[in-house]
């Protein structure tokens, strides 16, 4: 289950070396594009939309039919074949990541990634503050006390607070209170994305406002960035470093784009 996690996060070739990451990528040729166009087509017998290519059914790595719960969900992932251009780039295609691993992984073991998440939440992003300079303090509070109070008030998990990097055990009734509130998103692909921006934030408290509509992608993303922003205002951007977040932000808005196709009606 760890092997499929890492796919969300490194969605074309895994490696835990970064080095032989990039290596493996170069040395891989993206395949080229054979299809005409992406449509989606209702199962009747299930009720799952799958997605075809020149009316042929996609299927995951696992060789599954990849199927969606909604229409509005698979036409996602069609959208994303239909924008590729001469070669099929998986690095461009997140929600396609998303549905593979939900279909291939989560499926089989949802709990071992609500498991994942709750790890999160045991060392959260908006729990651990800094001491310092002021300016830094403010940010954080003004972008991450209400994320505390919604989960306080919400979901009935009250969060303890640290300054600096000592770690800090939170009360086992909050860890609770979150694994009762991930059980009712239990669903592989709804969960999926939820790790998506978990892992990508750092924060299983800011994914599950932003699941909840507590907070917008954008207001999400930027809550999980202030302290790189504070730095950023500092001592300026690096270009590697802009790209790289600019991807990663490419994925966080497409795992909350699925998490909103999820709930959307057949109709939509």
């Amino acid at each position: 289950m760890r092997d499929i996690l890492s796919d969300l996060d490194t969605p074309f070739v895994s490696d835990e070396n970064p080095m032989k990451r990039a290596q493996k990528q170069m040395r891989t040729p993206l395949p080229k594009r054979f299809y005409k166009a992406a449509s989606v087509r209702q199962d009747a017998a299930s009720g799952t939309f799958a997605v075809e290519l020149d009316g042929k059914q996609v299927r995951t790595p696992g060789r599954a039919v990849l199927a969606l719960p909604t229409e509005a969900a698979a036409r996602l992932v069609a959208d994303e074949f239909d924008a590729q251009a001469d070669e099929i780039n998986p690095f461009d295609m997140p929600v396609l990541r998303i549905a593979n691993t939900a279909i291939d992984g989560v499926s089989t073991d949802a709990q071992a990634v609500l498991e994942d998440i709750l790890r999160y939440s045991s060392t959260d992003l908006v729990c651990y503050r800094a001491d310092g300079p002021e300016s830094l303090v403010e940010r954080q509070s003004e972008a991450w006390d209400g994320i505390i109070d919604w989960a306080r008030d919400g979901l009935g998990a009250r969060f303890v607070l640290a300054e600096g990097v000592k770690h800090v055990d939170q009360p086992r009734e909050a860890i609770g209170a979150i694994g009762i509130h991930l059980k009712m998103r239990e669903e592989p692909f709804r969960l999926s994305a939820l790790h998506v921006m978990t892992s990508l934030t750092g924060s299983a408290l800011i994914a599950l406002a932003v699941d909840a509509g507590e907070l917008s992608p954008e207001e999400g993303w930027a809550a999980a960035h202030v302290d790189e922003d504070w730095n950023t205002a500092q001592w300026g951007e690096d270009g590697e470093a802009a790209r790289m977040r600019a991807a990663k932000k490419r994925d966080m808005l497409a795992a909350a784009a699925l998490i909103d196709a999820l709930k959307a009606t057949t109709a939509a």
